[in-house]
């Protein structure tokens, strides 16, 4: 159900209570025997809220220290990068996490007087920094991407610049909350004042050396020399200062229709849900810069740490997530020229099949694998995927040059190749979705969230095959049943069921208390309606029996 304040300017009543916020960080304790207000890793990183317990001092404290130990462990022994994005318990949490790695002699590299880093920024800087050194870099990013100011997040990233695969963030995870039971007892720490005196902290440039190497991955010159008329929203978010230095760099016509820093994110429109929420796929959400569609050939958004793109273009509005990858990887491998054959493309099960009429057409390999980007990260890092896509607007892919190594630039260069697209073809992305639609057929596609608990979820991760006993779905004979993806064989978390002309796919939030349906139909918005109603059926008698 869609609530009245969706698409509308956040009223005042609705904002969060930043002092409140940042005083819950440092009073409000964890529970260990409350399963909400333990450390939990999701698909990227923990996250929590510290008025609900779930995202507080403490919890900084104990992954910090664990994370210390971890690194020692694996003989990362390198440099530390940490950057941080908009959200009120950003900043805070940066310095806790200071507070440890420094008392662990752990060298550090932030940004200057306290900036912020979108997250590919800092996976490129990761890899970059592994280049040419002996010891092994890796780096943090303290950050809960898209969700509401109230929220807070940590995650990982590895040597390879990528967040990190569930083998790590398990020990961690264990560690951090064996940490937190026993009183906080193994943390090393120093105090708050003695940090910037530290000779473990380096302060670092991180978005110059990403802006100057944008030319790799993107045509440049030939988005300047269209004189593109390009808006761009930041929403708020940490790469406000990549969008001032890719103008003063490269001089595009590069627009930025909000500057606006504001921990309580009072400028955006509301969600779906009536809630603040920087999610750029969203309609609701991206109200103010869907307004501007006519005034730019084509208009991008992020979200506050930079790893979802939004695309709004004349034709069609903003983009689906999904129509908008099946465009990118059409015209990455139509126009890529320097790119080996052999070449294959990630996505993530829940994507569109588009994706998969699109690959076929283009006789590539199709590398399908669970929610989450880190599965793409080993292929593009080894050089075997030149792309890999998430239903949820997000994305990376090689460079454009015969040094093929992969660099993650990640969501910005997303919204950068749909101002290449439009400059080199003389039409925008929307168009060219318009076209596929003719060609392969239209696809229905949706997501809708339901309530469940924890036992509830924990029951649809651990669904097996034969849980499903139907023989249909929505009319159709069932073809197929997966609960781990076909691309990589690891565990979906949930289960996919595939028929002809369709598919749902079900998984629980890492994060939230809903289980999340996907699903597609390549005939009709009633077929697609059908399909959500039996899938939810299906999923509901499973987790309630």
């Amino acid at each position: 159900m869609i609530n009245n304040l969706a698409g509308k300017k956040a009223p005042k009543e609705i904002l969060e209570n930043i002092e409140k916020l940042i005083e819950a960080y440092y009073t409000n304790k964890p529970d260990i025997n409350i399963q909400s207000q333990k450390v939990s890793f999701g698909t990227s990183g923990h996250r929590g809220s510290s008025t609900k317990s779930s995202f507080n001092e403490d919890h900084i404290l104990a992954i910090t220290q664990a994370l210390c130990e971890y690194r020692k462990s694996a003989g990362i022994n390198g440099v530390m990068h940490i950057g941080i994005d908009t959200h009120a318990l950003s900043t805070p949490a940066q310095e806790t996490a200071l507070q440890v790695f420094l008392a662990n002699e752990v060298q550090c590299k932030i940004a200057a007087k306290n900036s912020y880093t979108p997250t590919p920024v800092m996976s490129f800087t990761i890899i970059e920094s592994n280049k040419n050194s002996k010891d092994l870099n890796d780096g943090v990013i303290i950050t809960p991407s898209h969700n509401p100011p109230c929220d807070g997040g940590f995650k990982y990233n590895t040597p390879n610049g990528g967040p990190s695969d569930t083998d790590v963030t398990s020990v961690i995870e264990k560690r951090a909350n064996e940490i937190l039971k026993d009183g906080l007892k193994d943390v090393k720490f120093i105090a708050k004042d003695k940090i910037y005196e530290s000779k473990f902290l380096e302060i670092a440039d991180f978005i110059t050396p990403y802006v100057k190497a944008l030319d790799t991955i993107i045509d440049m010159d030939i988005i300047k020399n269209a004189n593109l008329n390009i808006g761009v929203d930041p929403l708020g978010g940490s790469g406000l200062e990549v969008y001032k230095k890719i103008n003063e760099i490269y001089g595009l016509n590069l627009d930025i229709v909000n500057e606006t820093i504001d921990p309580t994110f009072s400028f955006m429109s509301c969600d779906h849900d009536g809630k603040i929420r920087m999610d750029c796929s969203s309609p609701y959400a991206m109200a103010s810069l869907i307004q501007l569609a006519d005034k730019y050939d084509i208009a991008f958004a992020n979200d506050p740490d930079f790893d979802r793109h939004g695309i709004v273009t004349k034709s069609v509005g903003l983009m689906n997530p999904n129509h908008y990858l099946t465009v990118a990887i059409w015209y990455l491998f139509s126009n890529r020229k320097s790119w080996k054959n052999d070449l294959g493309v990630g996505k993530t099960l829940v994507s569109s099949s588009m994706i998969d009429k699109v690959v076929k057409s283009l006789d590539k390999k199709l590398y399908e694998v669970p929610v989450g980007f880190k599965w793409f990260v080993e292929g593009l890092y080894n050089g075997s995927l030149a792309f890999g896509g998430e239903e949820s607007a997000g994305a990376s892919f090689l460079r454009n040059n015969k040094n093929q190594k992969f660099i993650n630039f990640r969501r910005i260069i997303l919204n950068l190749l749909a101002a290449e697209i439009t400059a080199k073809l003389k039409k925008d992305p929307g168009v060219i979705h318009q076209e596929f639609e003719k060609e392969f057929g239209k696809a229905y596609y949706k997501r809708v969230d339901a309530v469940a608990n924890y036992e509830q979820k924990a029951k649809l991760k651990n669904l097996s095959v034969k849980d499903i006993t139907s023989k249909t779905l929505a009319n159709e004979e069932i073809e197929n049943i997966y609960t781990n993806a076909s691309g990589n064989n690891a565990s979906i978390g949930g289960l996919k069921v595939t028929t002809a002309n369709g598919w749902f796919a079900a998984r629980p939030s890492g994060t939230e208390d809903i289980y999340k349906i996907y699903a597609e139909s390549f005939i009709s918005e009633e077929h697609l309606e059908l399909l959500i109603k039996e899938a939810q059926d299906l999923v509901t008698k499973s987790i309630e029996a």
